[in-house]
């Protein structure tokens, strides 16, 4: 039986129950390996039947990297990540509770926030400007119960008290940080506090440019396995760094940086964890995770525009998959910092509450909501000001309730008025959607595989509506771009290109589309010209996109979602 200090149960202990669990909740999961050099495995287990069900975890061992992956898809099922971004239907509305049995419910009636809802510090977090509404925060997904906002019991650290966070706020700016699970409840809190560290350190450092100082061979040789894994890159021609990313001894972090010389690219790895060596291992786990030896190429070269480098868009780039750029100045040799040797002794709940000292020593405050239904403990932690994934004003600015009214015409654009039509070209200017985000992620839908809807962009949306109002000027103007946006589908590429070249003929006062009929009908094929002008006329523009009810009947793929989360919430009900 393989322990690693400060766990509970043995690694394949930890695999057996939870394996075990999961097929008791009716998941049938798949398993896909890498392990490019010794002693670092990664791997990502997926259902069989639910593709976005799926999770990926890394180790030192293959072992390591299954019980890794195991508990970070027990965090997603415990805090309902996997349904986080769609909308669950009205049959769901009508259940005592949405999403756990101690939620709560709160009315909006006016432009205060609830007496009730959030304290102080998370109100000065999240209402900087005094600009957040309770109508921003209200549900979105699960269900329309009018004017309410669903919050979820989290217990503040510092003074023990009960906080109510709306369910809106969490998906808003949060996604899957500081979610963890464990062998026991310390265990997974250790977990989520170590990656809030990871990313927001990670960000500093980044952002502003430290210089990190080199761990010196004397303490990395003590880790032989991780010295072998990176004599291994290097022996394959590409430059490894270690460095401590502790910041003086503050932090628990270890930073692993590579670097390409054939092409220059660079990716950072950062790796957190009370234990020293643990933070060693998880930084070149990090950098490996979901690569193989090939893969190690094309990243970006270092910056000398420390601006471009602390851009929200580059450090989310860092946040996915470490792909992101860093600056020079990381690998300057006068450092803004000396090493310091740092390790945080003693078990799991030694190793938490040292954790939470070092955020309250900041005067930052921490947010647990712990659970244990699916019989896997696992838990929630925010940091406000820390662990954010999104910026604060995304409430106000983009924030994912957007979407909500325009579900309903969006599911039925075949029936629509000219006048509806018309509203749903205002609705979503006005919304301020992103025009090249998808369809289904603003109206919360999981669209079959190859659906027209799978791959609909707002852009491409806006082209169809002008041309069934009509208005071909604007038409020709969106179907530029979506030339522009170069549609991944072959298909969708011919459409839009013969599209282009028709309106232009359309729309040409010196030259006529009969002219060139001939040749067009050559290279597109006749049934395709012929769909092409009858979509400038305003016909079977839709053609493809499945109209649906609030039921969403048409949605295969989608009701297969919403059973999981059903069979799912009977198991909470009844733990």
């Amino acid at each position: 039986m393989t322990m690693i200090p400060t766990k509970d149960s043995s690694l394949q202990d930890t695999i057996t129950l939870m394996y075990a669990q999961l097929q008791a909740l009716g998941f049938e999961i798949e398993v896909n390996w890498l392990n490019p050099v010794p002693h670092i495995w990664s791997v990502r287990l997926q259902d069989r039947c639910y593709a976005a069900f799926c999770a990926q975890g890394h180790g030192t061992s293959r072992e390591a990297a299954q019980a890794s992956a195991l508990t970070a898809f027990f965090a997603r099922l415990s805090n309902n990540y996997f349904f986080a971004e769609y909308y669950l239907g009205q049959k769901v509305a009508t259940q005592p509770y949405i999403y756990y049995p101690n939620e709560q419910w709160f009315s909006v009636s006016d432009d205060a926030l609830p007496d009730a809802l959030l304290d102080e510090p998370t109100r000065l977090q999240y209402n900087m400007t005094g600009e957040l509404k309770p109508s921003m925060l209200m549900e979105i997904y699960a269900a329309h119960r009018q004017h309410a906002i669903c919050a979820i019991p989290f217990e503040r650290q510092r003074s023990g008290d009960q906080v109510w966070i709306p369910v809106n706020i969490i998906s808003n700016l949060y996604a899957n940080s500081g979610m963890a699970a464990g062998n026991c409840l310390y265990e997974a809190r250790v977990l989520a506090l170590s990656e809030i560290f990871q990313r927001h350190i990670k960000n500093t450092i980044i952002s502003s440019g430290i210089s990190l100082p080199d761990i010196p061979d004397s303490v990395l040789n003590r880790y032989p396995a991780m010295m072998e894994a990176i004599d291994c890159l290097r022996h394959h021609g590409l430059v490894v760094m270690v460095k401590d990313a502790s910041l003086g001894g503050q932090f628990p972090l270890v930073n692993v940086t590579l670097i390409n010389p054939l092409d220059g690219g660079c990716c950072a790895a950062f790796g957190a964890h009370p234990k020293f060596e643990r933070a060693f291992e998880r930084a070149v786990a990090e950098l490996l995770q979901g690569r193989s030896l090939d893969d190690l190429s094309g990243f970006s070269l270092p910056s000398f525009d420390l601006a471009e480098v602390a851009d929200q868009h580059n450090l989310d780039a860092h946040w996915m998959n470490s792909s992101g750029s860093v600056a020079w100045d990381l690998f300057a040799t006068e450092t803004d910092y000396d090493f310091t040797e740092w390790n945080i002794d003693g078990d799991a709940q030694a190793e938490f509450e040292r954790l939470c000292y070092l955020i309250h020593k900041v005067d930052m405050d921490i947010y647990i909501a712990d659970y244990d239904h699916l019989g896997v403990p696992s838990c929630r932690i925010i940091v406000p000001g820390m662990s954010e994934i999104c910026p604060v004003d995304v409430l106000i600015r983009d924030n994912h309730n957007a979407g909500a009214e325009l579900r309903e015409p969006l599911l039925n654009l075949s029936s629509l008025s000219d006048e509806q039509i018309e509203r749903l070209l205002v609705a979503l200017e006005e919304g301020g959607f992103d025009d090249g985000q998808r369809v289904v992620e603003i109206i919360g839908i999981l669209p079959d595989e190859d659906s027209a809807w799978g791959c609909l962009r707002v852009g491409e949306l806006k082209c169809l509506l002008n041309l069934r109002l009509g208005e071909l000027d604007e038409a020709l103007i969106w179907s530029e771009w979506i030339q522009q946006c170069r549609p991944k589908d072959q298909d969708l590429e011919s459409l839009y290109r013969c599209l282009h070249q028709c309106l232009m003929f359309r729309l040409d006062a010196e030259r006529s589309l009969e002219q060139y009929h001939g040749l067009l009908n050559q290279i597109y094929g006749v049934e395709r010209v012929t769909q092409v002008l009858e979509m400038i006329d305003g016909q079977d523009v839709f053609a493809g996109f499945t109209s649906s009810t609030l039921a969403l009947e048409a949605f295969k793929a989608h009701l297969a979602m919403v059973s999981v989360y059903t069979h799912l919430h009977n198991v909470n009900k009844s733990a």
